[in-house]
């Protein structure tokens, strides 16, 4: 039987750990099919009614991708409970009758390179060490300048003069990334590109709203989950700041703990899971550089970010900073997003004014 792997989708970040898979494992590579409302639909239905949603969009990517021929299946996570969802999911899967491989990047919240080299060395035996690890230099490199890129475009896809010319630019970029092996030619394009995105023609006032986007990890970078909230807010023309990237959670989030600590020390004593302690940072962050408002984003239940809060509520209340929560569940209408959004929106314009 022909090895076909596949994992869950989040947002852009399945073109980079596709590259990773393709050129370590040698396998056929199959990404989840973007989500749709069908995913979270065949999520639900099978998982527990206990569990974040996340987990659900997860399920309903692998069972969506064993239905397309998938036969070998990667999952991540740590943090906060999504650590012990592995053993979950694939019980789930095997008591739906699927016959499958599965692998966990993490072990114990945290990655094991030894095992996951391993793994890896179990579905491709000729996977050499070296070629194991320039992948994943090449990865983390890929997945670093995509990110730092992507921070250039929120700031400046709200003020486009011509209609998805970041989009259109974006996505030829990461052709050009794919397409190299090279990591030092990874990086002149990226210098490249970064270049190219500056010459963009913006029609951008000087006063423009500023929003910030915070909350739990996965419903910042999977647009879907957040029902496209990064494209609403740039038809109404707000520069958006988002500090959830991958970048931040592989490598920057475990340099920055004593840091987060020490600078939210009047407010908190301990970390709170997942991204609480770093949302309780980033709302004082987001008061320092004088933005507009705040858009903080959970899936319901989500247990860390119900923590922070309260802290996030008593700070914002101290500084007088605007905020609106958003809690995303199976139920959630896209309508309801939209109302409290364009309200949202009115507040700050009428806040501008008063200032």
């Amino acid at each position: 039987m022909k090895k076909t792997i596949s994992f869950p989708h989040l947002g852009d970040y399945y073109i980079p750990i596709s590259e990773f898979l393709k050129r370590t494992t040698k396998a056929n590579i199959i990404p989840s099919p973007l989500i749709t409302k069908k995913t979270i639909s065949i999520g639900s239905k099978f998982s527990p009614d206990s569990v974040c949603l996340p987990f659900k969009y997860n399920l309903g990517n692998f069972i969506e991708s064993l239905n397309n021929g998938a036969n070998i299946l990667f999952t991540a996570g740590g943090g906060c409970r999504y650590r012990y969802y592995a053993e979950v999911t694939e019980a789930i899967l095997r008591d739906l009758g699927y016959s499958f491989k599965f692998h966990s990047i993490m072990t114990n919240g945290k990655i094991d390179i030894k095992k996951v080299y391993q793994d890896f060395k179990n579905i491709n035996s000729n996977l050499k060490l070296t070629t194991f690890i320039h992948s994943g230099i090449y990865t983390l490199l890929f997945i670093w300048n995509m990110d730092k890129i992507d921070k250039i475009i929120r700031k400046n896809i709200g003020f486009e003069i011509e209609k998805n010319s970041h989009i259109k630019l974006k996505n030829k970029m990461l052709k050009d990334f794919i397409n190299t092996k090279s990591i030092f030619k990874l990086n002149l394009l990226y210098f490249k590109y970064k270049h190219l995105f500056k010459k963009i023609s913006i029609d951008k006032p000087k006063n423009c709203l500023k929003v910030a986007i915070i909350g739990e990890l996965y419903t910042a970078m999977e647009p879907f989950s957040s029902y496209f909230l990064e494209k609403e807010l740039a038809s109404m023309n707000i520069e958006i700041k988002r500090y959830t990237n991958l970048s931040y959670l592989l490598w920057q989030k475990r340099l920055l703990r004593r840091y987060l600590l020490r600078r939210t020390k009047k407010y908190c004593k301990y970390t709170l899971g997942a991204d609480g302690l770093d949302n309780v940072y980033r709302t004082l962050d987001v008061i320092k550089k004088k933005y507009d408002g705040i858009i903080h984003t959970k899936p319901f239940g989500c247990t860390p970010e119900i923590g922070a809060i309260p802290i996030i509520q008593k700070i914002c209340q101290e500084y007088e900073m605007p905020i609106i929560f958003f809690s995303y569940d199976v139920e959630t209408s896209d309508e309801g997003i939209k109302t409290r959004l364009e309200a949202f929106y009115d507040l700050l314009n009428i806040r501008r004014k008063k200032k």
